[in-house]
C-alpha cells in the first residue's frame, strides 16, 4: 500500500477556532504532513496574527482571517476571499466552538442558543459554503469536529451536549447528501487532553484529574498531537470510502463502562 494514500500536499485547509487549543493542534498536524493552513479565529487580528507566527516557526505556510463563524454574510465573503487569495478549499474542519457549563434549571436561554448557534448552526453555515464551491470541483473533505458529550450527558454541560449530538446527526446527513459529489464528510470526537485549559485540573489529587485517569483504558490524558492522525486520515485519500462516521479520539472512553475505584 502507497503512503501516497495519505498525502495532504498543496491542499488548502481552512481549520476555524485555529488559533489556539485542540484547533491549532489539528492545524498543526495537517501543516506539517503538507497542507496549506488557512487559519481563522474572531476574537483579534492579533490573536491571528500570533498563531501564524507559531505556525511558521515550525515551518508550516498558513494564513489567517478573522471572520464569525455563526454570521453567514461573513462567511460568505470569507469563503470567497479566501478561495480567490489562496486557492480552493479541499479541506474543512469545523473546529470553532463554545462551551458554557451551566446547569440547564440555572441558564439563561439566550445562552444556551449562543452554544447551539457557535457549535451547531456555525457548521452548516460554514459548510454550506464552502461545499457549494466542492461540489463544483466533485471532491472535497470537510471534518466536524464532534465530542465524546456527542454520545453521553454531564452534568452542567446540556447546551454542549445538545449541539454535539445534533452535529453527529448533521454530519450524517451531509454525508448522505453530499456524498455522490465525491465529497466526504466525516467527524471527530476528541475525549480528554491535556492543556492549558485543562491545567488547573490535572496536578496529582485533583478529584476530576483522579476520574479522567481512572475513567480512560489508556490511564492517561490525551496529548494534543494525538488528533493529528485522525485529521490527515479524513483529510487525505485514505478516507475517500468512509463517509459520516464519528472517530473518537480518546484513549478508549466510550468502548468501557468504567471500572471500581479500587480496581488496579
Amino acid at each position: 500500500m502507497s503512503l501516497d494514500l495519505f498525502d495532504i500536499k498543496g491542499k488548502v485547509a481552512l481549520v476555524t477556532g485555529s488559533t489556539h487549543g485542540l484547533g491549532m493542534a489539528m492545524a498543526k498536524g495537517l501543516g506539517l504532513a503538507g497542507a496549506i493552513l488557512v487559519i481563522n479565529g474572531n476574537s483579534s487580528q492579533a490573536k491571528i496574527d500570533d498563531a501564524i507566527k507559531a505556525y511558521e516557526n515550525l515551518g508550516i505556510k498558513a494564513v489567517g482571517y478573522k471572520f464569525n463563524v455563526a454570521n453567514e454574510a461573513e462567511v460568505k465573503a470569507a469563503v470567497a476571499k479566501i478561495e480567490t487569495e489562496v486557492g480552493p478549499i479541499d479541506i474543512l474542519i469545523n473546529n470553532a466552538g463554545i462551551i458554557k457549563r451551566t446547569p440547564l434549571l440555572d441558564m439563561e436561554v439566550e445562552d444556551f442558543k449562543e452554544v447551539i448557534d457557535i457549535d451547531l448552526v456555525s457548521p452548516f453555515i460554514v459548510s454550506k459554503h464552502v461545499v457549494k464551491n466542492m461540489v463544483t470541483r466533485q471532491a472535497g473533505k470537510v471534518i466536524n469536529i464532534c465530542s465524546m458529550m456527542s454520545e453521553l450527558g454531564r452534568n452542567s454541560v446540556g447546551a454542549y451536549a445538545a449541539a454535539k449530538g445534533g452535529l453527529k446527526m448533521l454530519t450524517q446527513n451531509m454525508a448522505t447528501e453530499w456524498a455522490k459529489h465525491n465529497i466526504q464528510v466525516n467527524g471527530i470526537g476528541p475525549g480528554y487532553f491535556a492543556t492549558s485549559q485543562t491545567e488547573p485540573i490535572r496536578v496529582d489529587g485533583h478529584p476530576f484529574n483522579e476520574f479522567i485517569i481512572n475513567r480512560t483504558p489508556a490511564a492517561k490524558w490525551g496529548d494534543p498531537n494525538d488528533l493529528a492522525g485522525a485529521s490527515i486520515f479524513l483529510s487525505s485519500k485514505a478516507s475517500d470510502f468512509v463517509n459520516g462516521h464519528i472517530v473518537y479520539v480518546d484513549g478508549g472512553i466510550l468502548a468501557t463502562i468504567g471500572k471500581p475505584s479500587n480496581e488496579a
